[in-house]
């Protein structure tokens, strides 16, 4: 009677006498955080810097547009800083938020997250790494914009230093935010909606002075991760700023970064079991 012999399960120890290719290989030990995170960076920097630089101008543009229509209305004062402020911010909005809620609405639904899936790559490097690139993407055209305002305006430019807290931390804060609604829709479609329905309450809710809102559209604003670095930059044009106000909105700023990014995280890990 003929003997069928069995191979070994993975991960169990071979018998002996068995030949060496039926052994299970060993895997690969896992790539840690920050290495994964700096190489996911490059790459998506890379691919951001080939398909989005259009998008970028149009980011840019769409900012500068709005300041100058609303020109001809805001003379100056609150106004004008609220429109400086929120307008540059618009940018990190349209590119952090609204492009990452499509990449990855786009990436579920066309197999993109299985090859993360089969990487050694901690699910906290893709998602860190894609929202840092985007985020980082949106410096230059928010500074032209900071600029073209303040000059617009009549705005002082002494203290616009402070957009480099107000870039990385308002930017996490959104791109974290565009990364969960994508990887939680259910469709790209679906993605692509929240991500722009997310820019549009960035432009009504940020432009616009707070002081002009009804009290529930005020409620709102106080809900959007952006208002907080608007607040800050805005603040920032005072001949003597409240630094310790300015500060307070970064803080919060900051912390609904981590909040968010760690909601796309565990967005990342559910949508990629699946």
């Amino acid at each position: 009677m003929s003997v069928v012999p069995v191979r070994a399960a993975a991960g169990a120890v071979p018998e002996a006498g068995a030949r060496p290719e039926e052994a299970a290989a060993p895997l690969a030990p896992r790539a840690r955080l920050v290495p994964a995170l700096a190489a996911v960076y490059r790459a998506q920097l890379s691919r951001a810097r080939v398909a989005r630089i259009p998008l970028l101008f149009v980011a840019t543009f769409q900012s500068i547009g709005i300041m100058v229509l609303l020109r001809g209305v805001v003379d100056g004062g609150d106004p004008a800083r609220s429109v400086v402020s929120g307008s540059s911010v618009l940018v990190v909005a349209f590119v952090a938020l609204n492009l990452l809620a499509q990449y990855f609405g786009q990436l579920r639904a066309g197999g993109g997250l299985d090859h993360y899936a089969t990487l050694p790559v901690p699910p906290a490097a893709v998602v860190l790494g894609a929202a840092a690139a985007y985020a980082s993407f949106t410096v230059p055209g928010t500074v032209v914009t900071a600029v073209t305002g303040c000059v617009l305006f009549q705005l002082p430019m002494a203290h616009l230093w402070v957009l480099a807290a107000v870039l990385p931390l308002a930017g996490a804060a959104l791109a974290g935010l565009g990364a969960a609604l994508g990887l939680l829709a259910p469709r790209p479609e679906l993605a692509t909606l929240c991500g722009q329905l997310g820019m549009s309450a960035a432009l009504l809710l940020g432009v616009l002075p707070a002081e002009r809102m009804p009290a529930v559209i005020g409620w709102a604003r106080d809900l959007l991760p952006s208002t907080y670095g608007v607040e800050a930059m805005a603040r920032s044009f005072d001949p003597h700023p409240d630094w310790v106000a300015v500060c307070a909105d970064l803080g919060v700023c900051a912390a609904v970064g981590v909040l968010s990014l760690a909601v796309a995280t565990w967005a990342y890990r559910r949508a990629a079991a699946r």
